[in-house]
């Protein structure tokens, strides 16, 4: 069809009456383009219309920038997006000053990397005094009586979390889920004990008056007044200084540990990269002064090595492994894992 057939039908008098006027309009424009005068004020006024324009279009593309930028700062979004994320940058361990972003509510994140030595760390900052806030504890999967193997991502996947990092040491190396494992130290989810204590070890507690505490296994001689605890190594960092036991160790390996604040109100959870060019991984001494750098006083060093991983929810639903964990020395290949720790909102 004819999109003449959609127009309004004009009626031959006044079409002939618009045609006549337009040719007078043109005849005069073509008597009048010589005079000198008003071909500046036109080009005139089409430059003051054309800067005005530019200047309108520049100042709604400052306003649209600024929002997107707001916007996506406030927003969920992953640390390690080249795109949207950068590191924060620092030369040594001791420091470090942390640039925290909000997460989530009663959730702070942190990404750095260190020059000397070659690091890269990934940090949480969790309010234990949050009223949204649930601490998670898992011995793995589950299936009856039995504990299976589980990887940090699937661990925050199908607890519904919004983060979770690797903690006590286990007995089977695989990256296969689903084999029975058995956790070498204690693990109390909900006040139910999962695993039971290992004196070689330490452990971090989460108790039913909402404090938490590093201590030995060994004195957990009772679960009556412990909501969650979660073994791991050694503590490493003790009233603000890196243990004895920490010191004189040149091992590097990529870490997993968690610290508690002075006040306790704040724990926090951190991963460090090793075995590869970016991140050679860190010892023990240097683990203990990033814990205190980000807020620690107290600190335990949890499993690491391959097992090392933290995985974290993002805006999109999607959980992803913030750090590169490398299993068999294959870079991004996880290992399934034992007890894991994590975090989500409360009633979720």
């Amino acid at each position: 069809m004819s999109i003449k057939s959609f127009l309004p039908k004009i009626s031959t008098t006044n079409q002939e009456r618009k045609n006549s006027t337009t040719n007078q309009k043109r005849k005069n424009f073509t008597t009048n383009t010589h005079k000198p005068t008003r071909t500046a004020t036109r080009y005139e006024v089409k430059v003051r219309d054309s800067t005005a324009g530019t200047r309108l279009c520049g100042s709604w593309l400052i306003i649209s920038l600024t929002l997107i930028f707001t916007f996506s700062s406030c927003s969920t979004i992953s640390p390690v997006s080249s795109r949207r994320e950068y590191p924060s940058l620092f030369k040594t361990v001791e420091n470090i000053l942390p640039q925290w972003q909000v997460f989530a509510n009663g959730i702070d994140y942190c990404y750095g990397k260190i020059s000397a030595p070659t690091l890269e760390f990934w940090a949480l900052k969790i309010a234990l005094y949050a009223q949204e806030i649930d601490i998670v504890v898992k011995g793995g999967a589950s299936n009856e009586n039995q504990i299976l193997s589980t990887k940090v991502s699937s661990f925050v996947r199908d607890n519904n979390l919004l983060a979770g990092i690797n903690a006590v040491p286990f007995d089977i190396v695989s990256s296969k889920e689903g084999i029975v494992i058995q956790n070498v130290g204690i693990v109390i989810s909900n006040g139910k004990i999962i695993a039971p204590t290992n004196p070689n070890y330490d452990a971090l507690v989460f108790y039913r008056d909402g404090k938490a505490a590093i201590v030995n296994q060994s004195a957990i001689k009772s679960i009556e007044n412990i909501e969650n605890a979660v073994g791991g190594f050694h503590q490493i960092l003790t009233n603000g200084e890196s243990s004895q036991m920490a010191h004189n160790k040149e091992a590097r390996h990529p870490r997993s540990a968690a610290g508690i604040s002075q006040d306790g109100k704040y724990l926090y959870l951190v991963v460090i990269d090793g075995r590869r060019a970016g991140s050679i991984g860190a010892t023990e001494e240097e683990t203990a002064l990033l814990l205190r750098c980000l807020g620690s006083w107290e600190g335990l060093n949890f499993d690491g090595g391959g097992s090392t991983a933290l995985a974290m929810r993002f805006a999109d639903g999607k959980v992803k492994v913030v750090n590169t964990p490398i299993h068999n020395g294959i870079p991004g290949q996880e290992r399934a894992v034992a007890g894991c720790i994590g975090v989500r909102l409360h009633g979720e």
